[in-house]
């Protein structure tokens, strides 16, 4: 059933990229500067080109040309508005070519950023208190989550970013979810589980699936047995609904992602004594209400990036697809952390969140 919604996604997109190029080319022709070009032909291939270039240069992608092509309409209408308003109460005319110009203007600035966020990552810490006995004093835990290895980073830049993350010295390092995407090729699967297998921790590496780390289409050249082996292999521990005792006092648990048929967190938490500090790994930050109720500790996810692009994460909160888009967020005696991710899904920008690997501190 997803895989068909993504199916209908990616329609979508075409359709997108199709209606709304021939709008902005509409508008252009439409130009006096255009309209004195007496070759009917000439004129819609000049029409054309900007976004014609634009199109090659995303290497034929309909999302992230979509991206560009939809702020700049955006971009577009506000400043039209704007620029109505000043022509109803000032009295002034402002030329169209203006108009254009800082539509793109705008388009190109905003979107540099969003490329910048976007790809360049940084580390966010996080400091939890609690009364309970951890059995040591300082536990300390890295999140990477939504690396989508071959979007805005290949295997081996991946792997770049463990250094860094050992000199963290962590306790325990936590992946939850969509490590890998339908586009990941194999290669690249192979030099990010390796570069996992290269982190150094205290108690271990610890893996849940997301929604995309199954794939939803079948053009892969990897399956999921094969994914799964790789980081086995690499001493990477898959949890699937499972229960782990980290030490004597600390206890984990790896939740199937929440489009999967899954154990309740009642049924995963009903045998843990309730002295124990009990951590959730689960992919979509949408469980809170029950999460809250169990009064697990802490609860880690990703999936949102952080709303990735304005306004897609505030939709998803009025809408209540997600509880939380980023950030600490404390409910009763659960405090519950959402990361935009060290990666991206599909394009390549990220407008709204920087891309990070989280270390928190449970003191």
């Amino acid at each position: 059933k997803i895989g068909d919604k993504m199916y209908f996604f990616n329609i979508s997109m075409v359709i997108v990229c199709i209606s709304f190029s021939y709008f902005i080319i509409r508008k252009i022709h439409s130009l006096e500067i255009v309209k004195k070009i007496k070759n009917k032909y000439l004129s819609w291939i000049l029409s054309s080109i900007m976004l014609l270039i634009i199109f090659i240069i995303n290497k034929f992608d309909f999302f992230d040309y979509d991206v560009i092509i939809i702020h700049f309409l955006l971009f577009y209408f506000i400043l039209k508005f704007i620029f109505y308003l000043i022509n109803k109460f000032l009295k002034k005319n402002i030329n169209s070519y203006i108009l254009y110009f800082l539509s793109f203007l705008f388009t190109v600035i905003y979107l540099c950023n969003g490329y910048y966020l976007a790809h360049y990552v940084e580390e966010t810490n996080h400091n939890i208190n609690t009364d309970k006995n951890l059995g040591v004093k300082n536990f300390r835990i890295v999140q990477i989550t939504d690396s989508h290895i071959g979007s805005t980073m290949s295997g081996k830049k991946f792997s770049k970013y463990i250094d860094d993350i050992n000199k963290t010295n962590p306790d325990i390092v936590v992946l939850t979810g969509d490590f890998v995407d339908d586009d990941t090729k194999y290669q690249d699967m192979i030099d990010a589980t390796r570069g996992l297998g290269n982190l150094k921790t205290k108690y271990g590496v610890y893996y849940i699936f997301g929604n995309h780390d199954k794939a939803y289409f079948n053009y892969r050249k990897f399956s999921e047995n094969d994914l799964k082996f790789e980081l086995e292999k690499n001493n990477v521990i898959i949890m699937e609904d499972d229960v782990i005792d980290i030490n004597d006092n600390i206890v984990l648990i790896g939740r199937r992602d929440s489009n999967e048929k899954r154990k309740s967190i009642f049924d995963l938490t009903n045998s843990i004594s309730k002295d124990k500090y009990v951590i959730v790994l689960d992919h979509e930050p949408n469980d809170y209400e029950n999460e809250s109720k169990v009064n697990v500790d802490l609860v880690l996810s990703g999936h949102t990036h952080g709303g990735q692009l304005f306004p897609i994460g505030e939709l998803s909160l009025l809408f209540g697809i997600n509880d939380s888009i980023y950030g600490l967020k404390k409910i009763n005696d659960t405090n519950f952390i959402v990361s935009s991710g060290i990666g991206n899904w599909r394009i390549s920008f990220k407008t709204f969140a920087n891309s990070e690997y989280v270390v928190i501190d449970i003191n």
